[in-house]
């Protein structure tokens, strides 16, 4: 649980977390683009709690108590698509709030190119277009954060 300018202020459960409590909890997001501006997308498996069956950022995950943010970058990345070489860099953060959760979002950039192999734990991925993704927003395909996201992304990118 942190604060609203991320200090670490105690712990809790994702279960806790996402229930409707509301604590403020840190998460980190990699949107992995390769050589030709396309952005890779994991595919929700259907047994999620949240948002399940949408495509969505690449990687997105908690991060530990305990843990700091590099550290959970590469965790996340290793653990979601099996990339261990790829250099992440920070984009910005926000706060972001649903009806059941409450994030203080650390959202990254990395270029890669390499072998995309996405966990067990997942539905698959794949590289989009930017235009792929645009036709897909408003469609219930994408995860309304993702959209949200994907908007100040383009942004902070300057595409």
């Amino acid at each position: 649980v942190v604060e609203p300018s991320g200090l670490v202020i105690g712990r809790s459960t994702r279960s806790y977390c996402h229930g409707g409590t509301k604590p403020l909890h840190p998460v980190i997001h990699v949107h992995i683009i390769d050589r030709f501006s396309r952005i890779y997308l994991q595919k929700r498996p259907m047994t999620k709690d949240i948002q399940p069956g949408k495509w969505d950022t690449a990687v997105g995950g908690h991060i530990d108590y305990g843990e700091d943010v590099p550290t959970a970058l590469k965790r996340e990345v290793r653990e979601e698509l099996g990339i261990t070489d790829c250099e992440p860099h920070l984009l910005n953060s926000y706060l972001f709030e649903s009806e059941r959760e409450k994030e203080f979002v650390y959202v990254y950039s990395a270029v890669y190119d390499g072998t995309v192999k996405p966990s067990e734990e997942l539905d698959g991925g794949r590289f989009w277009t930017l235009n792929e993704i645009k036709a897909a927003m408003g469609k219930e395909m994408l995860t309304p954060n993702f959209e949200m996201e994907f908007v100040k992304v383009i942004e902070w990118m300057g595409k």
